[in-house]
């Protein structure tokens, strides 16, 4: 039997050499592994020993030469709307020019004469800039701006041409720019914002809280005049502003304020104001001054014209007054727009004269012939069934002495003196508009509680509810009410006021307008000069009312200010009192009346 063949001997002597060599090798590389890795951990060690212990100081200044910065990420302002979203102001694409001193100390009169010439900058004021290396402190700075608020294409082709000719340490950040759109519409209400994006003025200013969101930050290390991307970084998001609806129309508003202009340039007055209101919700819907200014270049109007004159100017109403007392007595009962008045040419008052604008003998008016006329007598004549206290209880309840909050902290309360304090004279002068002050918004206020049958509405603003700075909440929202005189009383106040624009009745037919019922009056007042403390000759002329007189829609109110010789509230004020009301009835589709107006009779 044949037996099988063992292994030859070589081979497997070979076999154990082959492993005695593997396990060799593996040995082998181990040690120099280890090796290798005790080489690089003296390094580090060497490293580490020399940054510690044998030079600190050095090493320190070095990484402080470097440095880490923080700079702010500006939150986008919220956008102030008209009331059909139409941006009145808003924030665009801007970019601030910023500048590491360290890197750009080398060659700043180059940079800076690049920057100043491309960015319309003064080169000193650039170059000052490029060259504060240290703060107050001695510590090295890395971080200045160059220029705030530059619009976005501007600011980059700057920045391109300095870095074209190889020129370190210059950079952009997000830096949104503020903008109005309509330039001067709504500019005095609006305000603005100064070149480091504090509001001034305004809306601005009151909601600035809402608007002004909250800025965010970033945290990063730079070397050499440019940011390490793999360095330290961190960053806090902004958060945005909100925006602030306001009841505000821009078409509106744009076309109250081009015919108000042109009335105060013709009549060559010293400055107007425009009003017009939603009579059913004491929405404002212009607010026009003349002069104005550009919110895009506030620095080129002056001081006094960047406010609103509607909002804080004081002046006494003069005439327009009239319906606010005649409505007050009809709701009394005192009187009836039939009320018959004997009015004599001239009536002495203590130790004054009272007369009429226009020169008669003793004449039978009407009560609504008196307002028909705009009769100073007949108007004293028939107040005083009324007891001062009786009358000054009535026009403070027409907001008369009171300060309308509407979110601007410059609106003025006015004067209504105490009733306690009135003379026979004060009370004959008030009741036609003597003696008393108040702002245009106040007077649109009162007449257009007559206009909303005999209840007054807080005027608004602001759309919906939006809170001021100083926590106040303010809009249509939080409008109030307030009863002054019965629904029986507006209506018969309205009738006799549509007597005002009446051909051949009336002081102001050249306020009507065709195919509507029109209710007006007329005012002329003096003014007070501030330096006699006395009237100094110079008048303020107004008109206010609404249409449709029998269902009205919208109220108007106009007033001139110091107009040259000639002037009157009629024939003045009167005809841009016709055109912003006939723009709002055209504008919103109001159908017209094609009624007659009540036929009152004026004389006796």
């Amino acid at each position: 039997m044949t037996q099988p063949r063992r292994p030859a001997a070589r081979n497997r002597n070979r076999t154990r050499t082959d492993q005695r060599t593997l396990r060799g090798s593996s040995e082998a590389r181990l040690r120099s592994g280890m090796i290798v890795i005790a080489i690089v951990v003296s390094i580090f060690g060497a490293r580490l020993f020399q940054l510690q212990g044998l030079d600190p100081r050095s090493y320190a200044t070095r990484a402080d030469a470097e440095g880490v910065v923080t700079v702010p990420l500006p939150a986008t302002r919220g956008e102030i709307l008209d009331r059909n979203g139409v941006a009145l102001a808003e924030t665009i694409s801007g970019l601030t020019i910023v500048a590491d001193p360290q890197a750009t100390n080398p060659n700043a009169e180059k940079i800076a004469r690049i920057l100043a010439n491309k960015l319309d900058l003064d080169y000193f004021d650039v170059l000052a800039s490029l060259r504060k290396t240290t703060d107050k402190s001695g510590k090295k700075l890395h971080f200045v701006y160059v220029a705030r608020r530059v619009p976005a294409g501007l600011a980059t082709a700057a920045v391109a041409e300095v870095k074209k000719a190889k020129y370190l340490g210059i950079d952009t950040l997000a830096d949104p720019v503020r903008t109005y759109p309509a330039h001067d519409v709504g500019s005095n209400l609006l305000g603005f914002l100064n070149t480091d994006g504090k509001p001034l003025a305004g809306l601005e200013k009151s909601f600035d809280t809402l608007l002004s969101g909250k800025d965010g930050s970033e945290t990063y290390e730079v070397g050499g005049g440019n940011r390490i991307p793999l360095g330290e970084n961190s960053q806090v998001k902004p958060v945005n502003g909100k925006d602030l609806k306001l009841t505000i129309d821009r078409d509106v508003q744009w076309y109250a304020q081009r015919v108000l202009r042109t009335a105060v340039q013709n009549s060559r007055a010293v400055s107007g104001a425009a009003l017009a209101m939603d009579t059913k919700t004491g929405e404002i819907l212009a607010f026009a001054d003349y002069p104005t200014y550009d919110a895009n270049n506030p620095a080129a109007a002056k001081k006094v014209d960047r406010g609103s004159r509607a909002l804080s100017d004081v002046y006494e109403p003069g005439s327009v007054e009239k319906v606010l007392t005649t409505s007050a007595l009809i709701d009394a009962g005192k009187v009836t727009p039939r009320t018959r008045i004997k009015v004599p040419k001239d009536l002495p008052v203590l130790d004054r004269v009272i007369h009429d604008y226009f020169e008669h003998d003793n004449i039978k008016l009407t009560l609504a012939g008196v307002i028909a006329k705009s009769s100073n007598i007949g108007t004293v004549l028939a107040t005083r069934q009324f007891k001062p206290q009786q009358l000054w209880g009535y026009l403070d309840k027409f907001g008369l002495g009171q300060r309308p909050n509407v979110g601007l902290p410059d609106a003025t309360r006015g004067l209504l003196p105490d009733a306690s304090t009135w003379s026979e004279l004060s009370q004959a002068t008030i009741s036609f508009g003597q003696g008393v002050s108040v702002s245009a918004l106040q007077m649109i206020t009162a007449v257009n509680a007559i206009a909303n049958g005999g209840e007054r509405i807080s005027p608004s603003l602001v759309k919906g509810s939006a809170t001021t700075v100083d926590g106040t909440e303010v809009g249509t929202d939080t409008a109030t009410r307030t009863r002054v005189v019965s629904p029986a009383a507006a209506a018969a106040t309205a009738q006799m006021m549509e007597m005002v624009v009446t051909e051949g009745a009336g002081t102001a037919p050249m306020a009507a307008i065709p195919g509507y019922r029109v209710a007006g009056k007329t005012g002329t007042a003096q003014q007070v000069g501030k330096s006699c403390g006395c009237y100094d000759g110079s008048l303020a002329v107004s008109f206010s009312g609404f249409a449709p007189a029998d269902d009205p829609r919208f109220t108007v109110y106009v007033v001139i200010q110091k107009p040259a010789g000639g002037a009157t509230g009629g024939g003045t004020a009167g005809p841009v009192f016709r055109k912003i009301l006939s723009y709002l009835l055209q504008k919103y589709a109001v159908p017209p009346t094609n009624t007659p107006p009540a036929a009152l009779p004026v004389e006796w």
